[in-house]
């Protein structure tokens, strides 16, 4: 049997290769020789030594080209291109079984490769289960599907937000989770206000489609948001910075019967002081987004395959496996967005 690579975390900044068996697929099973797989926060955070699972084979935003598929395998053939969704969920536990895959209790314990814990993107090639590819449009560029993972996570926030045709919705940050924000709330029909702080970011934002732009390190960004509303506030707000102080704005800044969504985890979790009465007399909704649905892959998907989203202005670079840790630490800097590791 042939061999492939596999890019493991064997420590703090430390990574190593690790040589695989490349395995014909079984029956409901197919083989992926990787083409591209971003670098998330999930694999930055053990990369820095936040999260310390080690040895960890990362990356689970990925596209490839399928090589073979199992006997009983009816979505995909050899030479489709595809996406996988490798944040995993039991399908046994309460969540799972009333539509809620995406809050699993036991979900993302993934050993795709054999030589240690996690998704395991960052390789040459993936032997996965059938339910887990999505076929992807023919003429997609690859590093740009890769991205479907992150987009189908946005998919589930926007769809919680509940945007109707011209309601004003404003996206607190744009790095890439904003970003796509800006495009899905643009999709629905929304006037959208972007509000960051980097004025490179806020151009970013511009070429995303947001209608106004707010530097929140020259205005108060609550206030201007009032004002933009004739006094009544955002329809829809969705955080997707991780500071507590911003989630607070995101509250104040929603107006009756508004929905507050909080896309992002809060580190560290420090608690915000909220109103009972305005919630109780505006009816606002302040609610959460975590992981995304099956459903929500697939919608990213076709987006991406349909090119009603276009991601490739959050590429910021494309680097081959042999210098993943030139990748990793191109990822870890403040400025970037996506960095595309291309076996």
């Amino acid at each position: 049997m042939s061999t492939f690579k596999v890019a493991l975390l064997d420590d703090v900044k430390k990574v190593a290769f690790h040589e695989a068996t490349k395995r014909e697929p079984g029956d409901k099973q197919v083989l992926v020789k990787v083409d591209s797989c971003a670098i998330c926060t999930l694999e930055q955070r053990v990369y820095n030594g936040v999260m310390k699972r080690y040895p960890f084979a990362g990356g689970h935003e990925v596209a490839g080209v399928v090589e073979a598929a199992g006997a009983k395998v009816m979505g995909v053939k050899a030479g489709d291109k595809v996406a996988i969704r490798l944040l995993n969920s039991c399908g046994e536990c309460y969540y799972c079984r009333n539509g809620h895959e995406n809050l699993c209790v036991k979900s993302f314990i993934a050993e795709t490769q054999e030589c240690a814990m996690g998704p395991g993107g960052l390789a040459e090639y993936m032997l996965v289960n059938a339910e887990d590819v999505y076929k992807m449009a023919d003429d997609i560029e690859l590093a740009h599907a890769a991205l479907s993972e992150p987009l189908a996570c946005c998919v589930h926030s926007v769809l919680n937000g509940k945007i109707e045709l011209g309601d004003d919705v404003v996206v607190i940050g744009v790095g890439i989770m904003g970003a796509l924000h800006i495009q899905l709330a643009k999709l629905k029909g929304a006037r959208v206000i972007a509000c960051e702080l980097d004025p490179k970011r806020l151009e970013i934002a511009k070429k995303m489609g947001a209608d106004i732009l707010i530097n929140s390190g020259e205005t108060d960004p609550v206030d201007e948001i009032k004002k933009l509303t004739d006094g009544r506030g955002a329809d829809v707000v969705f955080c997707t910075v991780p500071v507590s102080a911003l989630a607070k704005q995101a509250v104040d800044m929603t107006g009756k019967i508004g929905r507050t969504v909080f896309y992002t985890s809060f580190h560290p979790d420090n608690p915000i002081e909220i109103s009972p009465n305005k919630v109780h007399s505006s009816e606002q909704i302040i609610t959460g987004t975590v992981n995304p649905q099956k459903k929500d892959f697939l919608i990213a998907t076709k987006l991406l395959s349909s090119k009603l989203i276009d991601v490739s202005e959050l590429i910021s670079d494309r680097v081959p496996l042999a210098e993943v840790d030139r990748a990793f630490e191109e990822a870890i800097l403040p400025d970037t967005y996506r960095i595309v590791v291309q076996p």
